[in-house]
């Protein structure tokens, strides 16, 4: 095809470019199992806010998760489009995508969770000024409030100081400046009112400041003699047995994944002390722990004291070497928990305890889909397998994809090491969301993602509502263990390899240069690459064209016959 300019509107940016770090489930040992339980027993939770991926502390996001147990989330105000990639040639969006996934790899080492704003990293940027007149300071305030209403944190951390703009990136202290202002306004229920349709306001305990020498010129010395009386002081350097390793070796292994920008670490072992200053709240008593004087026990949830009761019951009578033991016990405390009526901790602890459930059992229970992608309207062929390698009494009852409108109904016991597999078909919905990334469907500006859905805002990925609920009961108690749809195949060199299931568009375009340079009026031949996302896929290429531009032929005409 020959033309002199292209504007092209993709009809897809790109199928899911993830790059798939771990889908594999995750194997726990028993010890793994008892720290999950006392986990289970801690109702505290932390939000630790900076600008790009890799600002974070790994440090103190391991130690808040593992050692204090608090769930623990790394808010990113930008996805970090605007740094630079050692490992390819993505830049911008592409590269936004690739950090993203490197962010939730380093949660899935830490025990954090990943949140984000619609700010997006436009480059350096030599103050905060400069920062929020590039960004809409409104728009990424009002997403910082809703962070911290969505994740309701007793306690939020800053890693920069809202105090010293121009000292470090612009970007860096915007998050301090906009985190230390969300942080009453979260509260208030006259700002932001639209969000209150789906969360309530939130009043934070505490505000921090991860300081360092390193916010007083890197001098240490004048660091270790100032007054640190306004300062929680905590040990991130612990040694976890469960784990074998130190929050150091953590918290470097979680640092290490953010391979595109160079961020490989050796990990240290020994006592290393963080400081987090006090900002707003009240200092607590015990400078050692940031969350002294905050009721993190089952008390604070109505109807929750019997719930903490039993679960100190079964951490006092857990078996390392029957794990199995506990399953009766906690199979009623996920009853207990189902029958809350706080949202908040009955969503966050129900998915702890089913997987701690499924682990102590045994459980191994997937849907694979026949193919890693799928067109809306497409048949589809799930495989379903379920083994309880446990003698555990569990039974499976139905199976459930709420997305695809297909159940079944069984009454079937899972005897001890013993395999079930059978196979379902359907078709899928004709409009079924692609799971390509939501911040990316639009075109935005400089400063900001354009996401209207205000429940997509903050997400790390696109919502995945392509999973399987297995209604179990086990032990006479009714539990909900939720699969995601995943897809597995097996390589010749890696052997068994997971891989996300993706909704796909029906067709995909690609011009082979992003960018064609026309210095005179010769014509250029412009190569233009079609995919399918389906079988027997036919229609006509044609190209929106400025008046006075010619393209040759007009259109063309394709016709695919197979998937890819």
């Amino acid at each position: 095809m020959i033309f002199k300019q292209l504007t092209l509107s993709l009809l897809f940016l790109f199928a899911s470019f993830s790059f798939i770090f771990s889908q594999t489930p995750k194997r726990y040992t028993p010890s793994e199992i008892y720290h999950a339980i006392e986990k289970l027993n801690f109702l505290g939770s932390a939000l630790y806010v900076a600008a790009h991926p890799d600002d974070e502390n790994t440090y103190v996001i391991s130690y808040l998760s593992n050692e204090a147990k608090a769930r623990t989330a790394y808010l990113s105000l930008t996805r970090g489009d605007g740094g630079q990639n050692l490992i390819g040639s993505e830049i911008k969006e592409l590269l936004g995508v690739i950090r993203t996934q490197e962010l939730l790899a380093a949660r899935r080492i830490d025990g954090g969770e990943q949140m984000f704003t619609r700010a997006n990293d436009f480059g350096f940027s030599k103050n905060s000024e400069e920062t929020l007149a590039t960004w809409d300071q409104d728009e990424v305030l009002s997403d910082v409030v809703w962070a911290i209403r969505k994740f309701k944190p007793d306690i939020v951390i800053n890693r920069f100081s809202h105090q010293s703009p121009g000292g470090t990136h612009g970007h860096h202290s915007a998050s301090a400046e906009l985190s230390y202002e969300a942080f009453d306004l979260s509260g208030d229920a006259t700002k932001y009112p639209d969000q209150l349709k789906y969360v309530d306001t939130h009043q934070a305990r505490r505000l921090f400041f991860n300081t360092s020498y390193w916010f007083y010129g890197r001098d240490r010395k004048k660091f270790n003699e100032m007054d640190k009386s306004d300062m929680v002081k905590i040990d991130v350097g612990v040694y976890y047995d469960h784990l074998g390793m130190s929050n150091n070796e953590l918290a470097a292994y979680s640092r290490s994944q953010h391979v595109c920008q160079g961020m490989g670490r050796t990990p240290t072992r020994g006592s290393n002390i963080e400081y987090l200053q006090i900002l707003k709240g009240d200092m607590p008593k015990n400078d050692r722990d940031p969350f002294d004087g905050i009721n993190t026990t089952w008390s604070r949830v109505k109807n929750g004291e019997a719930i903490g009761n039993a679960i100190e019951d079964v951490l006092q009578s857990f078996d390392f070497r029957s794990p199995e033991s506990s399953l009766p016990a906690l199979s009623k405390i996920y009853t207990s928990i189902a029958a809350l009526d706080d949202k908040q901790w009955r969503d966050v602890k129900l998915k702890e305890v089913e997987n701690i459930i499924s682990a102590i059992a045994g459980l191994f229970i997937e849907a694979n889909p026949r193919s890693n992608t799928i067109v809306a309207g497409e048949d589809l062929e799930v495989r379903f397998e379920l083994v309880n390698r446990s003698s555990g009494d569990i039974r499976i009852e139905k199976i459930e994809i709420p997305s695809f409108k297909m159940d079944t109904i069984m009454d079937t016991k899972l005897m001890e090491n013993k395999k079930v597999n059978f196979s379902l078909k359907t078709i899928t919905p004709s409009d079924l969301e692609s799971t390509d990334p939501y911040w990316l469907r639009k075109k935005g500006t400089l400063g900001m993602y354009a996401v209207e859905d205000q429940e997509l805002i903050g997400l790390p990925e696109t919502k995945r509502t392509l999973e399987a609920t297995f209604y179990l009961n086990i032990h006479g108690e009714k539990v909900e263990i939720t699969k995601p749809l995943i897809f597995k195949s097996t390589d010749r060199e890696r052997g068994e390899v997971y891989s996300p299931f993706e909704v796909t568009k029906e067709l995909f375009v690609r011009v082979s240069n992003p960018v064609y340079i026309f210095p005179d009026d010769q014509a250029k031949i412009v190569t233009v690459s079609i995919k399918s996302g389906k079988d027997s896929v036919a229609g006509t290429l044609s190209f929106p064209l400025n008046d006075g531009w010619e393209v040759s032929p007009e259109e063309h005409k394709f016709e695919l016959a197979k998937k890819g």
